[in-house]
């Protein structure tokens, strides 16, 4: 019995809504990772893109843990020499806030030409408006982390 490799014509790609408005920034990066991947289908395949297009809205909404905002530093280089420019995850929030979610997912996908075709098929709105109603997309709730006691047994 051979493994069976979905073809082009046999993956059904849907529209799934993320609400990023007071969730964690990993855990709205890592399902919308999952989801651009496709690892919730049963036809997965690793080398394959099978997943699904990705609408994250109210992405400025989105929560850092601990020191993050002020200490989290995100990196570009411009190109020349000595060209890296630094800047903190409050000031990219206030210029863009729309990069904090497109690089979290970015990072959690594979780094080639795969993982480019699944990231075009995410889409950041820093609002709760989008613009792809007539997709019908799905939306898909997180959990939020659950607030460990501190008492003792």
């Amino acid at each position: 019995m051979s493994t069976h490799i979905p073809k082009a014509g046999e993956i059904q790609r849907q529209w799934f809504v993320i609400d990023a408005k007071d969730q964690v920034l990993g855990k709205v990066a890592v399902a919308a990772a999952d989801l651009l991947a496709g690892k919730h289908k049963p036809m997965y395949t690793p080398f394959l893109d099978t997943g699904d297009h990705v609408i994250v809205i109210n992405a400025s909404a989105v929560h850092l843990t601990g020191a993050k905002e002020a200490n989290k530093v995100y990196h570009r280089h411009t190109g020349f020499l000595g060209g890296l420019k630094s800047t903190a995850a409050a000031d990219v929030r206030k210029r863009n806030p729309t990069r904090l979610v497109e690089e979290a997912v970015k990072g959690m996908l594979p780094k080639t030409k795969l993982g480019r075709a699944m990231f075009q098929k995410l889409k950041v709105y820093a609002g709760d408006q989008h613009r792809h109603q007539a997709q019908k997309p799905v939306v898909k709730t997180i959990r939020k982390a659950s607030k460990k006691s501190s008492k003792r047994s």
